[in-house]
C-alpha cells in the first residue's frame, strides 16, 4: 500500500487554483476535449495574448522596455512563394532603439545611417525568434517610412557588403533553408563546440543560437514525457519538419557517446550553462532567451 505524501497533495491542490488551471478546465468542459488538447489551447493563448496583456509581471515589463517593439511577421519555416494569407505568422519582439548610441548616430550621421545600421540586427533578431522580416515590415511597422526608402537602404547595404545576405523573406531561397541553420547549430552543440565557436562558424547572433538550442532542449524534455512529434510541434509552435529533425538528432545521441554526453549536459543545466574555451563551466545569460 502506497504511503500518502501530504505535502505533494497540498502542492497539487494549490496548483489547481490558478487562472491557467481554471482556463484549462473551462476548455475541457466547454469543448469536451482531452486534458492534453486543453493544455495545448492554453499554450497558444499564452503565446499569442499574454505578452500583450497589461499586468505587473516581470515578463510584461521586459517586453515593454524602452526602445522595444512587437511585430507580427511570417514564420521563418514557411516556404517562399506561398500566399501570405496561407502562411503561419509569429510575433517577434525587437530592440529598435538602443539608447544613447543610437541618439549619437542619428545626430551625427542622420536617420538613413541609423536605419542602415539597425536593419541587419533587426533581421537577425526576428530570425532568432522564428520569423522573417519583409521590406514592408521594415517600412510600415518598424521605421514608418515609404517602402522605396527601405529599398534604397537595402541597396546601400548590399553595395557595402556584397557577400552578406540579410535574412529577409525575399532572400530565403538565397540564404538556404532556415531549418538547416537551426539543425546545424544544434549539431555543433552536441559535438561539444563552445558558444563562441558556434557563433564564429555559423555567423548567427547570440540570441539566435540561444533560441535554437532552447527549442531543442524543450523538444528533448517533451520527448522524454512520451509526447509525439505532432504534439511537440503544436506545443512549441514550431514546424513539424523542424521537430522531426530535432528528434532525429536525439535518436543519434543513443549511439554516439560524445553527443549523449553533451545532450545530458544541456538538459542538466536546462541550457543555461556553457563550457568555455578553458573547459570551465560558465553561465551564459544569452542562453536564457525564449524560443
Amino acid at each position: 500500500m502506497a504511503i500518502r505524501n501530504t505535502e505533494l497533495e497540498e502542492l497539487h491542490r494549490l496548483q489547481l487554483k490558478t487562472l491557467e488551471s481554471r482556463f484549462v478546465n473551462e476548455v475541457r468542459e466547454g469543448l469536451n476535449c482531452s486534458p492534453f488538447e486543453a493544455q495545448a489551447v492554453m499554450e497558444v493563448v499564452r503565446e499569442v495574448f499574454f505578452g500583450h496583456l497589461e499586468d505587473n509581471s516581470t515578463a510584461h515589463h521586459a517586453a515593454l522596455q524602452p526602445g522595444r517593439i512587437a511585430v507580427i511577421v511570417v514564420d521563418a519555416d514557411e516556404p517562399g512563394g506561398k500566399a501570405l494569407v496561407d502562411c503561419r505568422q509569429t510575433t517577434v519582439r525587437l530592440t529598435l532603439h538602443r539608447g544613447a548610441q543610437d541618439d549619437v548616430l542619428m545626430v551625427k550621421e542622420g536617420f538613413a545611417a541609423w536605419r542602415r545600421d539597425r536593419i541587419p540586427d533587426l533581421c537577425q533578431q526576428a530570425l532568432s525568434q522564428g520569423g522573417l522580416l519583409t521590406r514592408e515590415d521594415l517600412a510600415w511597422h518598424i521605421f514608418y517610412v515609404a517602402p522605396r526608402t527601405i529599398s534604397r537602404d537595402l541597396k546601400a547595404l548590399r553595395e557595402a557588403s556584397p557577400d552578406t545576405l540579410l535574412p529577409l523573406r525575399s532572400n530565403k531561397h538565397d540564404i538556404g533553408p532556415v531549418l538547416t541553420h537551426r539543425v546545424r547549430i544544434v549539431e555543433l552543440a552536441l559535438e561539444g563546440k563552445t558558444f563562441s565557436q558556434i557563433r564564429d562558424i555559423m555567423r548567427h547572433s547570440p540570441e539566435a543560437i540561444a533560441n535554437y538550442l532552447n527549442t531543442f532542449i524543450r523538444t528533448a524534455q517533451l520527448q522524454r514525457r512520451d509526447l509525439q512529434a505532432g504534439q511537440i510541434a503544436f506545443l512549441l509552435r514550431r514546424s513539424p519538419g523542424l521537430i522531426d529533425k530535432y528528434l532525429a538528432l536525439l535518436e543519434s545521441c543513443l549511439t554516439d557517446d560524445n553527443r549523449r554526453y553533451h545532450l545530458e549536459e544541456l538538459l542538466l543545466c536546462d541550457g543555461r550553462a556553457w563550457r568555455g574555451e578553458d573547459g570551465e563551466k560558465k553561465v551564459s545569460p544569452s542562453l536564457n532567451a525564449q524560443p
